[in-house]
């Protein structure tokens, strides 16, 4: 068995434009609504950090401005508040930025996750990565110090030295929102893929495992995303070039721990940010 390299690197594709949440992100990107007083890109980011990665690489895209600012100093703003009781807000941001070192690359055209995949190629190189959909905000198993969802699925690939992608059981009537995995399990939770369907009708799917957005990803994912043709609107489909490669080597899936909240969606959203109101912030 080849040496197992450490994942050191994750990206973030955040270039999609948050159409779903106008009229507020029409100057301001998606992934820094915040859930309660912390922007959804900074959960993503401490997430991968507890995971092991040091390297933060940002596909990004015209108005994301906002995003690396908030990875910088603001001297103007930390010179007013130091020394008061309004700089402990300032804690876990400063310890992000401590922790890992951010890259910002542009996807010059929406053409899907795969391509902004494929954009993030000359941060990657030739190792092992993740990736974080901010979208999907994860929290750890309920009254646990357990790692999220990343740190879980960075685990198994420490074990089986392949590609692995994270799912969840989805119902019925939203499976075709996800891409949908087929497999066998292998172990508890953790499934050999064998197929992979984008969005399928509810009755063509081949299984209620839904693929949500955290990924631990070989550095040969890159050729397969290349020789992958675009599909629906023209955008080429990172599902499509997982699957392409479950069919030549090992894929595994792992139903990890913890909840996940679909941020992209109004619901998801107003539901992660009662549940991070009520577990950090309420008064007892």
């Amino acid at each position: 068995m080849s040496e197992v390299k450490p994942i050191r690197k994750c990206l973030f594709p955040v270039a999609g434009y948050g159409t779903r949440f106008l009229p507020a992100t029409k100057a301001m990107p998606k992934e820094m609504l915040p859930i309660v007083n912390k922007p959804l890109i900074q959960y993503g980011v401490e997430e991968a950090v507890e995971a092991g990665v040091s390297e933060a690489g940002f596909i990004t895209g015209r108005g994301k401005r906002a995003i690396a600012d908030h990875f910088d100093t603001s001297y103007e703003l930390e010179q007013e508040i130091r020394g008061t009781s309004k700089e402990k807000y300032l804690e876990d941001i400063r310890e992000v930025m401590d922790s890992c070192d951010f890259i910002f690359v542009r996807q010059r055209a929406m053409l899907g996750l795969g391509h902004a995949i494929l954009t993030g190629e000359p941060i990657i190189g030739n190792e092992p990565f993740a990736v974080i959909l901010a979208d999907d905000l994860c929290a750890r198993p309920e009254g646990t110090e357990e790692k999220r969802a990343l740190g879980q699925l960075v685990e198994l690939y420490e074990r089986y030295n392949c590609s692995v992608i994270a799912i969840e059981e989805v119902p019925g009537d939203n499976i075709s929102s996800y891409g949908v995995i087929s497999g066998r399990e292998i172990e508890d939770g953790v499934y050999e893929v064998d197929d992979m369907v984008e969005k399928p009708k509810p009755q063509d799917a081949p299984s209620n495992l839904g693929i949500i957005g955290r990924y631990v990803l070989t550095p040969d994912i890159f050729d397969y995303i290349r020789t992958t043709p675009p599909g629906t609107n023209g955008e080429v489909q990172i599902t499509d070039a997982i699957k392409t490669m479950a069919q030549e080597k090992r894929v595994l899936a792992l139903k990890f721990k913890g909840q996940r909240f679909d941020c992209g969606s109004i619901d998801g959203f107003v539901e992660a940010t009662n549940y991070y109101y009520q577990r950090d912030h309420k008064q007892a």
